[in-house]
Parts: C-alpha cells; structure tokens; sequence
C-alpha cells in the first residue's frame, strides 16, 4: 500500500496540522467540501497552486489560518493576533501536563551561565518520565548541566486565541554511562535540528511540573 508523502512546503504544512488534530485525508476533505483527491494532489505535489477559496476552507476545516498553511508566518512569533473576549484561564493537572509534554518536540530550558540567565530551543524527547535532549559539549545547552533549570512547551493557536504552557522545574545532569546513553539514543524520537557533531546527553529529572491553558 502506497504511503502518504508530502512533498511541497504547503502539503507539509497540510498534513502536520491533520495529525495534530488527529484527522484523516477522507475527513478533511469533507470538511473542506473537496475531494479526497485533491487534498490528495495538494499535499502530494509541490507545484500545486490552490486558489483563495481553497485555502481559506482548508484554513477553516484546520482551524487555523491561510497564513500558517502558506508558511507567512514562519517568520513571526506566535500570538499575534487579538485576545479572546471570554477566555478561560485553568490550571492543568501533573496527568494532563505530562500528556501535552508528549514523547518528543521542541521546547526551551533556561538556565543560569556566567552571563546571566539565557533561554535556549532544543529538540527533546520524554524517556522514562525525564527530559533528555542531545548537545554537544560546550553548547549553551550543555551549561545546563549540574544546574537547577526550568524547561517549557507551549503551544499557541492563533486562529483561535487558545494555548496551553507546561513547564518543568528539576536539575540537570549529563548521561555519562555509555549504556545509558546508548539507551537513550534508541529510545528518543528527537534529533537536534541544528545537525553536527551533538552526542552529549542531557537529562533533566522533574522535581516539580505545572501547567496552564487558555480557552475560548
């Protein structure tokens, strides 16, 4: 059975925003009110050119907007648009907090250096209830080390003025067992984006774990 395959910048952007909501081609398109097999061509297809009324009924079907499907706002930080009127602000319990830090992504870990405090991204995955991330030594990541640190997800829904922060507060250490570390690069799921040389495990133990949403 042929696999889907997204190919162009749009058709990525098309199927990640399916899977983060959990929907099938089939249903997308009937949300849309297209047909499968043009949602099909659209993230199969890099050449592919939808027209403005497309892209707002996949925009809407998606629940989110035209300029995120088209890549405008790659550029841009997140939350740009209004706040909601009546937005529900609630704390997420340490159960609903550990789901939403998942198995893998990109999230920050601040720290303390010799400069002052500094904040970084870092691709991480979730092993046996701990934040790991691979570095490489002498990286601003890998200061983190022996250190007590903070590390936070988050997710912004622009389109709807809705999102959710976990954040992590325990104490660093780096992986020195090789079989550890071996362990830990057959279990993660996250590579660093940033490529090279990075087999320095860092490992991060929750001492505490809290978390926030605001809905509509």
């Amino acid at each position: 059975m042929q696999t889907e395959r997204p190919l162009g910048d749009l058709g990525r952007r098309l199927a990640a925003r399916r899977a983060q909501l959990g929907l099938s081609r089939r249903e997308t398109a009937a949300r849309t009110g297209m047909a499968p097999s043009y949602l099909k061509h659209l993230e199969e297809h890099p050449g592919a050119a939808p027209d403005r009324g497309a892209l707002l009924g996949l925009a809407a079907a998606l629940e989110t907007t035209v300029s995120e499907l088209t890549g405008g706002a790659t550029d841009l930080p997140t939350g740009l648009e209004q706040a909601a009127r009546t937005p529900e602000f609630t704390e997420l319990g340490p159960d609903e907090c550990r789901s939403l830090l998942g198995t893998h992504g990109v999230g920050r870990i601040a720290l303390s250096t010799a400069s002052g405090p500094v904040v970084v991204p870092v691709n991480y995955s979730v092993v046996d209830g701990a934040i790991v991330f691979r570095t490489a030594s002498g990286t601003t990541p890998s200061l983190a080390a022996g250190r007590p640190v903070a590390f936070e997800v988050d997710r912004i829904d622009d389109a709807f003025s809705r999102g959710w922060s976990v954040l992590v507060r325990g104490r660093a250490r780096t992986v020195t067992d090789p079989d550890e570390a071996r362990r830990l690069a057959e279990s993660a799921y996250s590579r660093p984006w940033a490529g090279g040389g990075r087999d320095l495990w860092v490992r991060v133990e929750p001492q505490a774990v809290t978390g926030r949403r605001i809905a509509v």
